[in-house]
């Protein structure tokens, strides 16, 4: 039985106080964002208060849908980056409370939210598109005198630019106007000059009506003159009243209204189900009467004249069925006859089949647009659940909070699922993706982050460690690693040097052995490399026996000998025989050409590199055994015959012992 504990109550106030937050932040953004598109509408319209609230209203409405997955994803990460950032986390932990466990009561805030982002999306949204649009109409559809700046030219009217000196919103009058009009070249215009005047549109929206009163009007007659005259006539006219008609497109029709109610946008799950089946219908009919007009043009249209057909039956009843043969009997006025209807009718079909598809080209979109906002309400109330489960985590792991590295992962985060989202919704109403594919490839990529990310954070296993990523790609390269052994603070057992002389001297027996039987110059068979398993046991055992002398040796207080530690190399005792410890992984790389080549050439680099180790190790073996002969019992001289001292060989069988039964 699920019970509400304190600590589901503390962390869900933690995550509460900063979703709160975030979420405005979030919010804020994406207005701004998004009234970039619109900015040119509401600028310089002497739009009031009440109308610039109800504009930034809608838009909050339809973009909080939008705002959840970010904001639920940056508070999830502060939440838990602050918690082990504290410590608070670890102690969580350190009671025997598992991180799903306290997961669990934000897990079940992030299916509200997801429900709540579905509630907004069906029934919010769509009545907040419609009266967005409506009233984004209604502001284009605002006295044109609106859009012209005071002390500014305006060239928003084509053909004319217009100066107004002072401008009354609440009269709609224009005083101190000026008006440029081109009407041809620049040596056929209008120059008017009024004291006052009042603009406003014709009922179809097409034209200004412009009433000028106390004014003159100035115009070059160029059109009119005289051929070969040098000087331009003109006219000028003083009014009193003026009333002038220009072409301005208000960039909107009655069509609008009809459009704004039949977007995808604007309707609510129940409706567009219930539209797609119309759509479809419809589309269907359309589909089906553009085949009955296809297969009436070809079947039953005659190219030909009707005497020509007679002629060309009895050309066909004489056994000659070949069209060539039958054109080539015709007269030459049949045959320009007939290749003119020929052309005409193919570039009357290719014009009509254009025509065609283009109109079902926009039904088929149309219709591709309502699947895609039926699937858009449900996977964006579902990626507040995924951006939960990848915040959180992160925020666990991470262990950082404020404002800072939170941030950045929650922008990295979500520009990786905007990318994937605006390209599979682009493919997808494009029609070059499905659209269950287009619309659900950002929830099929971040599905999987999240899992990995929670899997990790709950088992506490490293994700971020650099030094980890690091040795791994050393590791594929093939990039050395060198030992770091310095003198130690406290010293509890001093080095056994005359049991590391022999195991030395052993050692440097064994690769000497080692170098005359195996060729390290030559290069290796592919097929040993890539279709036959065996490990190098020779080297395998003599590093090992060198790990064994040099972490001993590690323990003397000679400066020298630890310096000399040093030098010896790290030797990577499987790299030089094949690519992988799997066998299948061989094989698979042997047969992939270009990959088995890339790791057959890394191998034989290996090879010399072991080399070289080897060489090295001699070298670094004959200097430590000098410098161990000063602590050894027996002199510099004697170490060939450690092997025959009993003090040795009792020695020998006692570590030999301790080892294996450790």
């Amino acid at each position: 039985m699920f019970r509400i504990k304190k600590l589901d109550i503390f962390i869900a106030k933690q995550f509460g106080m900063l979703f709160v937050g975030t979420f405005f932040i979030c919010q804020f953004v994406l207005m701004m964002q998004f009234l970039w598109r619109y900015v040119d509408e509401i600028i310089g319209k002497g739009l009031s208060l009440e109308v610039m609230a109800q504009f930034f209203w809608y838009m909050g409405l339809m973009l909080m849908p939008q705002a959840f997955p970010l904001a639920i994803l940056l508070s999830s990460l502060i939440a838990f980056g602050n918690l082990g950032e504290s410590s608070e986390l670890t102690a969580i932990k350190a009671a025997g409370i598992s991180l799903i466990q306290a997961f669990r009561s934000l897990i079940v805030i992030s299916v509200l939210m997801a429900g709540v982002s579905f509630y907004f999306q069906n029934v919010v949204g769509p009545q907040a598109n419609q009266d967005f649009y409506r009233l984004l109409l209604g502001m284009k559809q605002k006295s044109p005198e609106a859009d012209i700046p005071e002390g500014v030219f305006y060239d928003g009217i084509p053909s004319t630019n217009i100066y107004v000196q002072k401008k009354d919103m609440n009269t709609g009058m224009l005083y101190g106007i000026m008006i440029y009009r081109m009407t041809g070249s620049y040596e056929d215009q209008a120059i008017i000059l009024a004291d006052s005047g009042m603009m406003q549109s014709t009922a179809e929206k097409k034209h200004l009506l412009l009433n000028l009163y106390n004014g003159v009007w100035n115009e070059n007659m160029r059109s009119q003159d005289l051929a070969g005259t040098a000087d331009v006539p003109y006219r000028r006219e003083t009014f009193v009243h003026k009333r002038i008609v220009l072409d301005f497109d208000g960039g909107f029709s009655m069509a609008d209204i009809s459009d704004i109610a039949g977007d995808a946008r604007a309707k609510s799950l129940g409706k567009i189900l219930h539209d797609k089946d119309s759509l479809q219908e419809f589309n269907d009919s359309v589909g089906r009467a553009y085949y009955e007009d296809a297969k009436r043009f070809f079947f039953t249209r005659n190219i030909v004249s009707q005497s020509d057909s007679i002629k060309i039956s009895k050309l066909v009843a004489q056994n000659d069925n070949s069209i060539d043969s039958m054109f080539t009997k015709l007269s030459d006025i049949q045959k320009k006859s007939t290749l003119q209807s020929a052309i005409s009718s193919a570039q009357s079909c290719a014009s009509d089949l254009e025509m065609k598809g283009t109109y079902a080209g926009s039904l088929h979109r149309y219709f591709r647009t309502h699947q895609i906002q039926a699937i858009l309400k449900f996977t964006l109330a579902f990626t507040c659940i995924i951006f939960f489960f990848i915040g959180a985590p992160l925020g666990a792991i991470i262990r950082k909070g404020g404002l800072g590295v939170p941030v950045i992962i929650s922008v990295l985060v979500f520009i990786v699922y905007y990318i994937l989202d605006n390209t599979g919704m682009r493919m997808a109403r494009d029609d070059q993706w499905t659209v269950w594919y287009g619309m659900t490839i950002s929830t099929v990529v971040l599905t999987p982050i999240a899992v990995f990310f929670t899997y990790k954070a709950n088992n506490d296993s490293v994700v971020f460690n650099i030094d980890m990523y690091k040795q791994i790609l050393m590791h594929i390269l093939g990039l050395r690693t060198h030992r770091h052994i310095s003198r130690k603070e406290v010293i509890i057992e001093e080095p056994m040097y005359a049991l590391d002389a022999y195991y030395l001297l052993q050692i440097s027996k064994e690769i000497k052995e080692y170098s005359e039987a195996h060729k390290l110059l030559r290069l290796p068979n592919p097929i040993h490399v890539f279709f036959r398993p065996g490990d190098d046991q020779t080297i395998q055992h003599i590093y090992n026996q060198l790990e064994d002398v040099i972490d001993d040796l590690s323990n003397t207080k000679d400066a020298q000998i630890l310096n000399a530690l040093n030098h010896y190399p790290i030797v990577a005792t499987h790299a030089h025989t094949r690519p992988f410890r799997q066998k299948w992984l061989n094989i698979m790389t042997g047969i992939i050409l270009p990959l088995g080549l890339f790791f057959y050439l890394r191998m034989c680099r290996f090879r010399l590199r072991l080399r070289k180790d080897l060489n090295n190790i001699l070298e670094t073996n004959e200097w430590v055994l000098e410098r161990v002969a000063n602590f050894a019992p027996p002199s510099p001289r004697s170490f060939k015959d450690l092997e025959s001292m009993p003090f040795v060989t009792e020695l020998v069988r006692d570590y030999e012992a301790k080892k294996h039964k450790n």
